[in-house]
């Protein structure tokens, strides 16, 4: 039996597949970036001669994303190299952003969940949306720098995925510029094609009534698999729903006074 528990716990039929897809990594790589040199994706070299089973638990990521379809799974990690490669992904972490624009009141990581997978918190009431995005650019990088904060603290092996917190403490459904719309549709493609199987749970609080209302007619349209992993919770829900999910003291002070056990 494998040593890294997720791989353990893979299907016969993902086990193949994910042998499929990391035998096919030089011409992966080949086609991503011209040559097959191993290419080091989220601290994991993709070389498929290697006996690192972290490997594995990042390419099934592609697979379960693109249900179990070799071919396709294939498609979206080149597609998902290229893009790393135009976006300079990898040394986003090394770039600095106006701290009085992109603080702690839009969004942080802070500490774990029960489990230890790592949490990001993101905060839509009261943003300043002439400032936030007033270049959509400059905003998705500050956001996918906070994506790659967390997936640093995923090991892919007693960690595969994070938890998210979105915060919508006195949003409003009026009032949303032109740039806030476009920031927010390309965010959520980038995420989707970029960060396969990332998420654990996305956890909607402080949820207002209207808020409500429109997932409730939304959820038809969603995969049943994207709703097991979003918890939808009022401000009088807001304790209940952090504490299922993070201990107390590894909540953000943000909390500190709103959490009652």
């Amino acid at each position: 039996m494998s040593e890294n528990k997720f791989v353990a716990q893979f299907t016969v039929t993902e086990a193949v597949a994910v042998q499929q897809l990391k035998e096919a990594l030089p011409d992966i790589l080949t086609e991503a970036f011209g040559s097959g040199e191993v290419y080091t994706l989220w601290g994991v070299p993709l070389d498929k001669d290697s006996n690192d089973e972290r490997i594995k638990v990042v390419l099934v990521k592609f697979l379960r994303a693109r249900n179990m379809e070799i071919s396709v799974a294939k498609v979206m990690l080149i597609n998902l190299l290229k893009w790393r490669k135009e976006f300079a992904a990898d040394t986003i972490l090394n770039e600095a952003f106006d701290a009085s624009v992109f603080d702690d009141s839009i969004g942080f990581l802070y500490k774990a969940d029960k489990e230890g997978r790592p949490v990001t918190y993101n905060f839509y009431g009261g943003l300043d949306q002439n400032k936030v995005f007033k270049d959509v650019t400059t905003f998705i990088r500050w956001r996918v720098q906070l994506m790659e904060k967390g997936v640093q603290q995923v090991d892919f092996i007693n960690i595969d995925s994070m938890v998210q917190v979105h915060d919508y403490e006195g949003a409003s459904i009026w009032g949303r510029t032109a740039n806030t719309k476009e920031a927010t549709n390309l965010l959520i493609k980038l995420m989707q094609d970029n960060y396969p199987e990332f998420l654990s749970s996305k956890l909607f609080v402080n949820v207002p009534k209207w808020g409500s209302v429109i997932f409730k007619l939304l959820r038809p349209l969603l995969p049943e698999a994207t709703l097991r992993k979003f918890v939808i919770c009022s401000s009088d829900e807001l304790s209940a729903t952090l504490l299922a999910h993070v201990n107390k003291e590894d909540l953000p002070p943000i909390y500190a006074n709103s959490i009652h056990e």
